[in-house]
């Protein structure tokens, strides 16, 4: 249970939440792709900096797990930057233990915008575009692309076209307040992302529509795609 006087901040501040405690094993390597260096420095570090020269941002924080034995070397030091080895075995795990560890530091009305470790793109852009456009919505709103191709689906060995109209691809960051994504995530046990849960507890999310230099590193071929935009 999260406990706070019950007057909140007047000017909620906006806090990131990194869960990078994967193993990203459809990369195929033995280091998990946060830690793969590209152009230079590991894709958590381009991750992290996105947000440390975003001035909105009071603070950032990186979940990994207890047994990390990468970060240190993979992940400088900072003003501004809190890594907690607390993460759990999933990414909602990770992020509803990292939102245990920094409770004294915020307050129930604090904007948290969860973020994928693995998408190294982000820009200041995006990130004003989406406290913007997010404001002060009662529920909070995440990233997404709408999508514009063909959509198949194959069912019991058939091929099927589903109607692409009103289809959007989740990115982050998922960005809700403190206390509502706590709730939501306690009730929820089984999502691959924060806006899932917050839909399950019945609230509408905002879609704010993203880029697609801001795609999640999951297979080796978008190396070299990230690599471009970086």
């Amino acid at each position: 249970m999260h406990e706070h006087t019950e007057q909140a901040s007047p000017t909620p501040r906006y806090v990131a939440l990194i869960p990078a405690a994967g193993v990203g094993s459809r990369m195929g390597s033995l280091t998990p792709k946060q830690y793969l260096i590209v152009n230079g420095k590991s894709i958590l570090q381009h991750t992290v900096d996105a947000f440390l020269r975003f001035q909105a941002i009071s603070h950032t924080y990186v979940v990994v797990s207890p047994e990390d034995g990468f970060v240190d070397d993979l992940l400088a030091d900072a003003e501004g930057l809190t890594v907690l080895k607390c993460g759990g075995a999933t990414r909602r795990d990770s992020v509803r233990q990292g939102l245990q560890a920094i409770s004294s530091n915020v307050d129930i009305k604090d904007w948290v915008l969860v973020h994928d470790a693995a998408r190294p793109g982000l820009t200041s852009a995006l990130l004003e575009k989406l406290l913007a456009e997010v404001g002060g919505h009662e529920v909070g709103g995440l990233l997404a692309m709408p999508v514009v191709d063909t959509v198949k689906r194959v069912h019991e060995g058939k091929v099927e076209t589903i109607p692409r109209e009103g289809l959007w691809l989740a990115q982050t960051p998922q960005m809700f307040r403190f206390q509502l994504l706590c709730d939501a995530l306690d009730a929820a046990h089984q999502v691959t992302d924060e806006a899932s849960a917050i839909e399950a507890a019945g609230h509408c999310p905002l879609l704010i529509e993203g880029h697609v230099c801001n795609l999640k590193v999951t297979i080796p071929a978008d190396l070299e795609q990230i690599k471009r935009y970086l």
